[in-house]
């Protein structure tokens, strides 16, 4: 008759006559949750989605368990008019001091107009080699593409982001596009553009979110050498570190560099050949720019930046700062003085 193995991570059963000392593949320690991170004190591998944090397979080999873990134990109350009994009954908790974020406005902010340092680079194998295939695939050649041509086809989406009209003709061009200026951000299962930061969890909803600005279509993308595009970027934070991932394939070391001081980021990538993204962060936190980096593989980009203060950050970069009601208030104050 099989037992069920009450190994965690295991689940199998086994037959209890067939003792086998590496038969149970397993997890000896304890589930951990951080940061949206879930996984194994005894294990290094993390992830972000509880199915996979699931299936994650154990990493120690032993023997199956048919031993049902103990359940906890509840305490035995005991009815009784003494104060002082019921005080010893209550459940004794040991006390954590757990430090909040804190408010933007508490924490001593160096001038963002400090002079920037440009960022240490380490570069993969992987990224090496990839870049070496691409140069390859490059020197046949450059394939002839729909934009080098003047005549826009019917059909050609539009090239803004967020607009999902295609052209029909020449009065597409009379049409209201509706577009997101900003990119696309992924953080902690939410989805939003960075303009307009309308959160969704589901994909297809994100996809199908009307654009927050409105222009004129664009068919065909101008060539200025370099292609700027939106990148996909994402972070997360542990105790002592910011860690931002930008997803640009085949990005080139010596183009691509990371200029930062205390408070501030200017990102600029330049990948597959001629893609350029630049992004300009006013950080929530500070950081010590001595101890933060970049490492580049073939597929992303992560900048690891080292916290000045083990502190949570409640987000990444600093709200924006509302200036037409600081306008706004400032014509009040000229409207009394000539009163």
């Amino acid at each position: 008759m099989s037992l069920l193995c009450y190994n965690k991570g295991c689940g199998q059963r086994f037959d209890p006559d067939k003792k086998q000392d590496d038969g149970c593949t397993y997890h000896p320690g304890i589930p951990v949750f951080h940061d949206a991170l879930k996984g194994w004190s005894c294990c290094k591998r993390r992830t972000t989605d509880f199915s996979d944090f699931l299936s994650i397979a154990g990493c120690t080999k032993g023997r199956h368990n048919n031993e049902k873990p103990p359940e906890p134990v509840k305490p035995e109350v005991k009815i009784s008019s003494d104060k002082k009994d019921l005080e010893d009954l209550k459940p004794k908790f040991n006390e954590y001091i757990i430090q909040a974020a804190k408010p933007v406005d508490s924490i001593i902010r160096p001038s963002p107009d400090e002079p920037f340092v440009r960022l240490q680079q380490k570069v993969s194998s992987s990224l090496k080699q990839a870049l070496e295939k691409f140069k390859l695939s490059a020197e046949n050649g450059p394939e002839k593409t729909e934009e080098e041509s003047d005549e826009i086809k019917v059909g050609t989406l539009c090239k803004n982001g967020g607009c999902l009209k295609t052209f029909v003709g020449p009065e597409s061009n009379e049409e209201t596009c509706w577009f997101h200026p900003g990119v696309p951000i992924f953080h902690e299962g939410m989805k939003y553009y960075s303009c307009c930061k309308r959160k969704t969890s589901d994909f297809n909803t994100f996809l199908a979110q009307e654009g927050c600005t409105r222009g004129n279509h664009l068919w065909r993308k101008k060539d200025t050498g370099k292609k700027v595009v939106p990148c996909r970027f994402d972070w997360h934070q542990t105790g002592g570190q910011v860690i931002i991932t930008i997803y640009a394939k085949n990005s080139i070391p010596e183009l691509t560099y990371v200029d930062a001081n205390s408070s501030v980021l200017n990102i600029h990538v330049i990948f597959e050949g001629d893609k350029e993204f630049e992004q300009k962060i006013s950080m929530w936190g500070v950081i010590d720019v001595s101890k933060s980096h970049l490492n580049m593989t073939a597929t992303k980009i992560e900048i690891t930046m080292k916290k000045s203060e083990p502190i949570t950050w409640a987000r990444l970069d600093l709200p924006p700062v509302q200036v037409e009601e600081t306008k706004k208030n400032g014509d009040a104050d000229e409207d009394c003085k000539e009163d």
